[in-house]
């Protein structure tokens, strides 16, 4: 995440709490404002991530207004700065509606410091997050995969390959699950070639009734059958000088392998009702998401074909496995569907953002699409919260924000797997750990394994 200072402003005219709260955040520069002036001022000089807000100040500190008028100037300034809203325990509804209004949380008084630090935390991280992701798209920029929105090590490994590949005419097989972008890889190799100047032609061999899908690839002469009333070029002639992306490929019947593997073998075709053999200039762009080589073993699907298509295989990792692609996705996908809508939404809830952490996302970008896009009409306020996503989540613990939470837990992990492996020898553990026996014994102190260290 981002090095940057973290800022926080305190909007509070109680002079005791302010020095309270100036004092209780470490790691924060803290500017403290006690009316709405003095807050909007101190917002456009220090740009805090973090804000606090108190909803009764001068001149209604009896009541909510003021506050509530603040927070409303802040979010249209600063849209992406969380505010947290301190109220007392008769103003909840107050609290809600401000949260309703775009602020991240509500805290109730008598504030209890450690809390209100926990969440302005918490609150500092999301906000590092989402600036990160929003650098991560801007330096995505205008490239040849300028569709493809990603920040995981995964697919940016995929985008590098697909980069090599497109240039050349290796016959490429794309494997992945329903809905992880394997058309817009097709594309991309499409357009990073020689060939975009040409024709880029798909056809998915499963939506096509096995009766008409040798006439969809390799065309027909008038009089071949019934109803054919003028010659009509195929696919592949359609997608000369191009690229041709035959989706589910998988799902291409027994009868129809055979003639498809001479014309990649040979670049020849002939239309239906033809004799006349016509050479074809393609590069050949395979998808499916079943495994052919299972396949291959039930016979259902030629091996020489099969070796035939995948002379360069490219594996895409579902959405589950794409770190930090789903928000970001998300994110991207709401403020599109936002604006076709005309919806002022001021992005996701925390629980909408652990919801969307948690789910395992089966339908992959597609099913994140739709749900996104679904939310966006059906959000009631200017935010979406989780039960909008519509989400069937298990019963598991989310990925947590805390940075030291997610670093114990991974200490944790790997001192009983290496325990285990070393069979509880202390020695053995630190050398596999890199770390000394002192500090060994430390962290099995920390984390309650000191029954492990009976062997040295």
């Amino acid at each position: 995440m981002s090095e940057a200072k973290k800022r926080l402003l305190v909007i509070e005219d109680d002079p005791g709490l302010q020095n309270q709260l100036r004092w209780c955040f470490d790691g924060f520069e803290v500017s403290v404002a006690g009316d709405r002036e003095s807050a909007l001022a101190n917002l456009r000089r220090y740009e805090p991530q973090v804000v606090t807000a108190d909803l009764g100040l001068p001149p209604d500190p009896d009541g909510a207004s003021e506050g509530l008028a603040t927070i409303e100037q802040i979010l249209a300034l600063a849209p992406d700065c969380k505010v947290i809203v301190v109220t007392g325990n008769d103003d909840r509804e107050n609290a809600v509606r401000a949260v309703g209004m775009g602020a991240y949380d509500f805290c109730q008084k008598p504030i209890d410091p450690d809390v209100l630090s926990l969440i302005v935390e918490r609150a500092y991280h999301l906000h590092a997050l989402e600036t990160e992701n929003r650098e991560l798209s801007r330096q995505r920029g205008d490239t040849p995969l300028r569709n493809l929105i990603t920040s995981s090590p995964q697919m940016l490994k995929i985008c590098r390959t697909i980069e090599r590949v497109a240039p050349t005419d290796i016959t490429t097989l794309l494997l992945g699950e329903s809905g992880t972008g394997k058309e817009l890889l097709a594309r991309a190799l499409h357009e990073l070639s020689p060939r975009a100047g040409k024709r880029f032609v798909a056809i998915n061999c499963a939506a096509i009734p096995d009766a008409l899908l040798e006439s969809e690839l390799f065309g027909y002469e008038k009089g071949a059958f019934t109803g054919a009333a003028k010659q009509t070029k195929g696919k592949i002639e359609h997608a000369n000088g191009g690229t041709l992306f035959l989706d589910e490929l998988g799902d291409l019947p027994m009868s129809l392998q055979a003639k498809l593997l001479r014309f990649l073998q040979e670049r020849v075709i002939e239309r239906l009702g033809s004799r006349e053999e016509i050479a074809v200039d393609v590069r050949v762009v395979c998808a499916t998401h079943q495994d052919l080589p299972v396949l291959v073993q039930e016979k259902t699907f030629r091996e020489d074909l099969y070796y035939r298509i995948s002379e360069m295989t490219i594996r895409i990792p579902p959405l589950r496995e794409r770190t930090g692609d789903a928000m970001l996705l998300a994110r991207v996908f709401l403020e599109s569907f936002g604006q076709q809508n005309g919806r002022n939404l001021r992005g996701f809830s925390p629980s909408a953002l652990e919801a969307l952490a948690a789910y395992s996302w089966p339908g992959n970008v597609r099913e994140l699409e739709n749900r996104v896009k679904r939310a966006a009409i059906m959000a009631e306020g200017n935010q979406v919260v989780a039960e909008d996503l519509e989400l069937d989540i298990p019963g598991e613990e989310p990925i947590p924000f805390n940075l030291r939470q997610v670093r114990e837990e991974a200490e944790l992990i790997a001192l009983r797997r290496a325990l285990a492996l070393c069979n509880d020898n202390v020695s053995q553990t630190a050398e596999m750990l890199g770390v000394s026996r002192p500090t060994l014994y430390t962290l099995m102190n920390k984390y309650s394994l000191k029954g492990a260290a009976s062997k040295a």
